[in-house]
């Protein structure tokens, strides 16, 4: 794609612009760090062109305070781009368990996306951020089947990004652009945790 110019153009009839206006289903998985961040890198530019944005978060507690839920709300909530929605799915969707506090997750992960369904078709947002969501799929808490007939058949111009490790199959040949990041070196390898403003 040299200079942003396509290797090929289908014989779909469709003109330069009806074709750039078609929506966009794009996955960030791999093993590498970045699949959110660059996920929220979108989410950027779409609240900058006054998209209205929704973003569903599966498997990270509401009790953990996000660099770019905290950028994107006061974005959102500044009247200049588009309105930034942001759904936090519940501890019960965390990987991390604590005692006492069990939830069944895979009720949890289906309502979710049954709501996420019904913005789909009511199409709330013309940008979507489902973040963590190949885990849900990975673990059978919702039908992948069906989250690929679900975006393949959502109407309008509404883009969506799927980010996680391990995207199912189904969903990458579903995906019009995906990424896959991948880890040369992170400091974990040396001992190091994560850090504030690095990863949070």
């Amino acid at each position: 794609m040299p200079q942003g110019q396509p290797e090929s153009v289908p014989d779909d009839g469709l003109t330069t612009r009806q074709r750039r206006r078609q929506p966009v289903l794009a996955v960030h998985t791999g093993p590498g760090k970045g699949k959110s961040t660059a996920a929220f890198g979108m989410a950027l530019r779409a609240w900058s062109q006054g998209w209205p944005v929704g973003v569903f978060q599966f498997v990270k507690s509401p009790r953990w305070r996000v660099g770019e839920e905290a950028a994107l709300r006061t974005l959102g909530e500044s009247g200049k781009g588009g309105e930034v929605t942001w759904h936090k799915m519940g501890e019960g969707w965390s990987w991390i368990q604590r005692p006492g506090a069990e939830r069944d997750h895979a009720v949890e992960a289906a309502e979710g996306w049954a709501q996420i369904k019904r913005d789909l078709t009511a199409e709330t947002y013309r940008f979507y951020v489902l973040d963590e969501f190949t885990y849900p799929m990975k673990w059978g808490w919702v039908d992948v089947g069906e989250v690929v007939a679900t975006l393949r058949a959502r109407p309008g111009t509404q883009h969506v990004v799927i980010t996680g490790r391990d995207a199912h199959p189904d969903l990458v040949a579903a995906a019009d652009l995906v990424t896959e990041m991948t880890k040369v070196r992170h400091p974990m390898d040396a001992g190091r945790k994560g850090q504030a403003g690095i990863e949070w």
